[in-house]
């Protein structure tokens, strides 16, 4: 199973449901009596959360005992899990999306947005940064799982599309919402705000590993843009 087919699969398993309602069993070939119009249709065996939390553990576990990504196969995968190749693909069409998944498993979860909100939802998702960028410091597996990642183009461009992408895609909405409620300046690019806005943590999470992440950072990088960089004016 590929593509979209794989990733209704993936979200009806966590949504702890099957086929949607209405629509037909996979598999089932049963069709309702004749003068039975309302017979509800027979629906297919409902997705096992168990399964797909036993699935994730057994890739953690391995990459935990020192296997590589590279090295692992759906075979050895099912096996770990105790479950057949069948039950994998029913959720993932290959390695990657399952392996982006088990990245996201590991990391914290990304927090909801109001959605209408600028600058307040800007801020969520800076701590969200931050908190990321914490859990990968105090996280050897993490960090080891990032490095491969990136020696591995397919991965990391799934990675990079499901995952980085969605997100700087939120963030330039936020922008746009903090531009049009008059909290941010709207003579500038709303790109180039929202790297104004990421790259001071993304400073601090990846490229200076031993640099500080206190709890108010965030705070302090909207605050110092908000407020900029020139000094006072002198009266």
């Amino acid at each position: 199973m590929q593509g979209q087919d794989g990733e209704r699969d993936r979200r009806g398993a966590r949504n702890g449901g099957g086929p949607q309602a209405g629509a037909p069993a996979c598999g089932s070939s049963a069709e309702a009596p004749a003068g039975a119009p309302d017979a509800e249709p027979r629906r297919g065996r409902p997705r096992s959360a168990a399964a797909e939390r036993a699935i994730l553990d057994a890739v953690i576990a391995l990459l935990e005992a020192g296997e590589p990504l590279a090295g692992l196969s759906i075979e050895r995968i099912a096996r770990t899990a105790g479950v057949g190749k069948a039950t994998i693909y029913r959720r993932w069409s290959g390695k990657e999306e399952l392996f982006v998944d088990v990245v996201r498993d590991m990391e914290p979860t990304d927090p909801p947005l109001s959605g209408t909100a600028g600058l307040a939802d800007l801020r969520v998702m800076l701590e969200s940064l931050r908190t990321r960028g914490l859990a990968q410091r105090s996280s050897v597996l993490l960090v080891n799982i990032f490095a491969q990642m990136k020696s591995h183009p397919k991965l990391w461009e799934e990675y990079h599309g499901t995952v980085i992408a969605p997100r700087r895609v939120a963030m330039l909405e936020a922008v746009r919402r903090a531009v049009a409620a008059g909290e941010l300046r709207d003579d500038l690019d709303v790109e180039l705000i929202d790297d104004l806005f990421v790259g001071p943590m993304l400073v601090r999470t990846v490229h200076r590993p031993d640099a500080p992440l206190p709890d108010d950072l965030a705070d302090r990088i909207i605050t110092a843009l908000l407020q900029g960089l020139a000094p006072a004016a002198r009266v």
